[in-house]
């Protein structure tokens, strides 16, 4: 009985779409009579424009969507094949929702905010169609005109080194269109159609914004981090997120990387047993107090625990100190540190091509983060691990601008700026004018501080000495509920976090895995110490919790505030955070995630603006 009744509910589904409009028309003729003195015709021309209003968005933002789901440039061929037609469509459509009729409704107190809705995204589309997008694509033309390799693995970075100032110039015009589309009074409007097509097209312009500031931002740093105007030499420290650090993941091998006109070098990696009896870096009091003296889990802030930290800037001080306790470290002094874990590792491979062990074992772009944050877990010794990810690290990081070409270049700087986001890679440099480039780029992680462009932190680390993180599935919600006469925003999440473990598995599963130390953590549990960052400039509000996890407390790290709690998860269960956050009245986007990476690509983001 079911399937046919869902065929006949499909079957009315048109129909239904179309009994919507004229309840539109009415409302329009009823205003435009009432305030206007104008007649039933030119309400039911407007009716029509609408609809075709409606058709050229539509038609545009769909061509334009296309490059948002990749990871390079090259997809702006296919947009710049388009482009006329896409230009036609958008321009057509802010005629249209720019006439006298439409300039008059927008006047009326009842649907004017819809009426401004239609016409801000006609307008934030043509501008995005007629400015952004061609400068972005002669950017691309300029740079596939361009020798990029000068062989034996060294970049020529004079054709990037031309583009930055146009690709930035480009990316702020789309930054600016996406930002008054943000302003539009989209959430006063009366019509469910119109909230709905904003709600759609604002996914598809956003997800295109974002592209485009990832690529822009990468292209930024790109000269300066392959050692344009002078050499650099950094520690790379590979984390396992298996065992999650708030900043990424316990340090398994420390290596170091060379940059030097366009050129990267690669030194050997060395196990972090071979650093742990330097002892802790340079920990301040108040990190001894959240991760030394606040259990479950006392952590020695050794290198393995350098991530606890939120912030980066603080991973790379307290690196520097040990790097320089060890005989390599003193004669080779740091100018900076890099952060990686195999997720990373894993997009790498994906553009520079399969990776063969030592041990016959082919990793390629979808099996590296698994079979190095799990399999090699359930199969080898903690000698043999240091060794296999040293392997990994090395091949992947020495290739990584090797053989250098455009659709290369633009795959890089796509993954590059992806993970940097979710903090899969992160880079810190001690020259400060740099670092305030690759902060000023997203490339350093760190605790929420723009007031314009808020986010809430939430950091993890694991309190099981265990691999269990890899088990710990984490999922968010933002939805936004109100905007205040300030203009600041309010916004609820819930963030959970869900142990995927089975019982099977605790059983079948090594304690390196499972966990270490019971009975005071019960093997196959998740202890999660977690951090709660508000906004800068502003607030966390009715943080609750369901499930097992301590009340949350105030405390703080560095001198921010925050709040912390640890939850204790059992196999197959959920433990759920809820609350509010209200951002700084600067605020001039939408509430944004920053988090502790996981061992995938998918940061199970959910955002809802209505």
């Amino acid at each position: 009985m079911r399937e046919p009744r869902g065929r006949h509910l499909a079957a009315t589904r048109p129909m239904r779409r179309h009994r919507v409009w004229p309840w539109v028309l009415l409302v329009i003729f009823v205003l435009l009579l009432a305030m206007a003195g104008v007649g039933a015709y030119a309400a039911k021309t407007m009716y029509g424009q609408a609809k075709e209003v409606k058709a050229h968005e539509q038609n545009a933002v769909t061509m334009l969507s296309g490059f948002s789901s990749t990871n390079d440039l090259n997809s702006l061929d296919q947009v710049s094949q388009k482009l006329p037609q896409v230009q036609s469509e958008t321009q057509q459509a802010k005629e249209i929702s720019h006439g006298k009729l439409w300039n008059l409704a927008a006047k009326a107190p009842l649907v004017g905010n819809d009426i401004k809705t239609v016409q801000g995204m006609t307008s934030a589309v043509d501008g995005i169609t007629h400015d952004s997008v061609p400068q972005f694509i002669n950017v691309v033309n300029n740079l596939k005109g361009s020798q990029l390799s000068e062989g034996d693995g060294q970049v020529n970075l004079q054709p990037i080194l031309q583009s930055q100032q146009q690709i930035k110039v480009a990316n702020d015009s789309m930054q600016t269109e996406i930002h008054a589309y943000h302003q539009l009074p989209a959430q006063k409007a009366k019509l469910g159609k119109v909230r709905n097509a904003y709600t759609s097209a604002d996914g598809k312009l956003s997800a295109l914004a974002q592209k485009l500031d990832e690529l822009s931002k990468t292209f930024q740093i790109v000269p300066d981090f392959l050692g344009a105007n002078q050499p650099h030499h950094y520690a790379v420290m590979s984390m396992t997120t298996s065992e999650v650090r708030s900043s990424g993941g316990l340090v398994g091998s420390v290596g170091s990387l060379t940059t030097n006109n366009g050129k990267i070098v690669v030194g050997g990696f060395l196990p972090n047993t071979a650093y742990e009896h330097y002892g802790a870096g340079n920990p301040t009091a108040s990190e001894i107090a959240m991760f030394n003296k606040w259990g479950p889990e006392t952590m020695s802030l050794d290198i393995r625990d350098l991530a606890a930290v939120p912030e980066t800037a603080r991973t790379a001080e307290m690196m520097k100190v040990i790097w320089q306790k060890s005989p390599n470290g003193s004669k080779n002094p740091i100018d900076g540190i890099i952060t990686i874990d195999p997720v990373f590792l894993q997009q790498l491979i994906s553009v520079n091509g399969n990776i063969k062990l030592s041990n016959g074992v082919v990793l390629n772009g979808e099996n590296t983060a698994q079979y190095l944050l799990n399999t090699v877990y359930k199969t080898y010794g903690p000698e043999e691990q240091d060794v296999l990810f040293g392997e990994v690290a090395t091949q992947g990081l020495s290739s990584m601008f090797s053989n250098m070409n455009f659709d290369k270049i633009s795959r890089i700087a796509g993954i590059m700026g992806n993970m940097a986001r979710w903090r899969h890679f992160s880079i810190y440099s001690f020259d400060q004018q740099l670092e305030e480039k690759y902060m000023e780029n997203g490339y350093t992680g760190q605790t929420p501080s723009s007031e314009e462009n808020p986010e809430v932190g939430v950091y993890v680390t694991e309190q099981n000495i265990s691999k269990m993180s890899w088990y710990i599935h984490r999922a968010s919600k933002i939805t936004r509920t109100s905007t205040n006469a300030t203009g600041a925003r309010t916004y609820h999440v819930d963030y959970s976090m869900t142990n995927t473990m089975s019982p099977s598995e605790i059983a079948s599963l090594p304690a390196y895995i499972t966990g270490m130390v019971p009975p005071s953590t019960p093997r196959g549990y998740g202890r999660e110490k977690t951090l709660f960052y508000a906004p800068a400039g502003g607030s966390i509000t009715n943080l609750k919790v369901q499930g097992q996890a301590t009340a949350p407390k105030r405390m703080t790290l560095n001198d921010k505030p925050l709040f912390a709690s640890v939850a204790a998860i059992p196999p197959q269960q959920t433990v759920t955070f809820s609350f509010d956050v209200t951002t700084s009245e600067k605020a001039v986007s939408d509430l944004q995630l920053d988090q502790s990476p996981m061992g995938w690509e998918d940061p199970g983001v959910t955002q809802v603006n209505f």
